[in-house]
C-alpha cells in the first residue's frame, strides 16, 4: 500500500490518501461513504495512521474493498493535489553518513566501523512537488537521494533479527546539503552538521510511504536526476550497513517511536565529488524502484 499526506487543493485540510489504480483515494471520504460514519483520526493524519499499525492497515484495506465502483467520487488525480511530507513532525529524523561503498570511494572516505548518525529537524522537511530554498547562506548546495525507513512501533534495544517488525514502511529522502557550511575552512571541532545539513527545506520526503510488505529494501535502485541529467545511480545492496543493522544500532539506548525517520545514506554522484552543484531553477528527481519519484525544484531565497 502507498500512503500519503495531501490536500485536494491548496488551503484545504490535510488528508491521508492511498495511491490506487493511478488515483489518490481520500481514505476519510471513502470511510464516510462506506460506513456512513465519521472517519477515525487514523485517516486524517498519517503519523496517527502509522501509530495505528496493523489495525489502521486492516481498516484501510476493508474500506477500499467496499468502495465497489465509486472510487471516482472519493479520489483525485495525483498530478493535481498538494503533497506534504508523509510524516511532518517526526520525533526523530536520523541519517547515516557514508553508508554506501561507492560514496565513500568517491569522497576518499574510509568505511566507518559502525553506523555514523547525524540528525535533521522538522524545519527541513518538505513534500513532493514543493520548492526547496536555495539559501542566501550557501553557494554549494548538493543533493543526496536516499532510502528512508519509517518506524512503525515503539522499541528500544531491538535485536537485528526482529528489526523489520518495527518498520512500517519506506519512502524517498533527498538529503540536501550545504557543503560550504558543512566543511568550514577552519574547523576546530570538525564538520558543522547543523548548518551543513539542516537548513530550511533541506530534506524533501515522499511522495508516499510504501508499506514494508511491498518492498525489499536491500534490492532497490536509487537514481537522482537534475534537469533530466542522471547525477546519482546506485543500488541498496551497496550499503555498508543494511536496514536491520541500522535499526539495531540506532535503538541501542535510543527509543524509536512510530513515525521516526531513518535515512540510510546515498550512493555515488554527489556534487561534493563531481563539482556539479545545484543552482536556482534546477529540478531534482529522486527515484527509488518500488516507491516512485520525489520531485522538487530550487527557488532562490529573496
Amino acid at each position: 500500500m502507498k500512503l500519503l499526506s495531501f490536500s485536494p487543493v491548496p488551503g484545504e485540510g490535510k488528508r491521508v490518501g492511498v495511491l490506487l489504480n493511478g488515483r489518490v483515494v481520500d481514505l476519510a471520504k471513502a470511510y464516510e461513504v462506506v460506513f456512513e460514519a465519521s472517519a477515525p483520526n487514523w485517516f486524517l493524519d498519517l503519523k496517527e495512521f502509522v501509530a495505528g499499525g496493523d489495525g489502521a492497515l486492516l481498516l484501510a484495506k476493508e474500506t477500499l474493498s467496499r468502495l465497489k465502483g465509486v472510487e471516482g467520487a472519493v479520489s483525485y488525480d495525483p498530478e493535481k493535489i498538494v503533497y506534504y511530507p508523509p510524516i511532518e513532525r517526526p520525533e526523530k529524523i536520523l541519517l547515516l553518513a557514508v553508508n554506501y561503498k561507492s560514496h565513500g570511494n568517491e569522497t576518499s572516505t574510509s568505511p566507518p566501523k559502525e553506523p555514523y548518525l547525524f540528525t535533521k529537524f522538522a524545519n527541513a522537511l518538505v513534500g513532493h512537488n514543493q520548492p526547496v530554498i536555495y539559501p542566501k547562506a550557501s553557494s554549494r548546495v548538493d543533493h543526496e537521494v536516499e532510502l528512508a525507513v519509517v518506524i512503525g512501533k515503539r522499541g528500544k534495544y531491538i535485536p537485528r533479527k526482529e528489526a523489520f517488525n518495527y518498520v512500517f514502511g519506506y519512502t524517498i529522502a533527498n538529503d540536501v546539503s550545504f557543503r560550504d557550511k558543512q566543511f568550514p575552512p577552519e574547523p576546530p571541532y570538525g564538520m558543522r552538521w547543523v548548518h551543513g545539513k539542516g537548513m530550511d527545506t533541506a530534506m524533501p520526503l515522499g511522495p508516499w510511504i510504501v508499506t514494508r510488505d511491498e518492498l525489499d529494501p536491500n534490492s532497490v535502485k536509487l537514481t537522482l536526476r537534475v534537469n533530466g541529467e542522471v547525477r546519482q545511480e546506485g543500488y541498496a545492496e551497496d550499503m555498508i550497513f543494511k536496514v536491520d543493522e541500522v535499526i539495531e544500532y540506532t535503538s541501542n539506548g535510543i527509543t524509536l517511536s512510530p513515525g521516526d525517520v531513518i535515512s540510510t545514506g546515498t550512493p555515488q554522484g554527489v556534487a561534493l565529488a563531481t563539482g556539479k552543484y545545484l543552482k536556482p531553477g534546477d529540478v531534482m528527481e529522486a527515484e527509488i524502484t518500488g516507491i516512485g519519484v520525489l520531485r522538487n525544484y530550487l527557488v532562490e531565497e529573496k
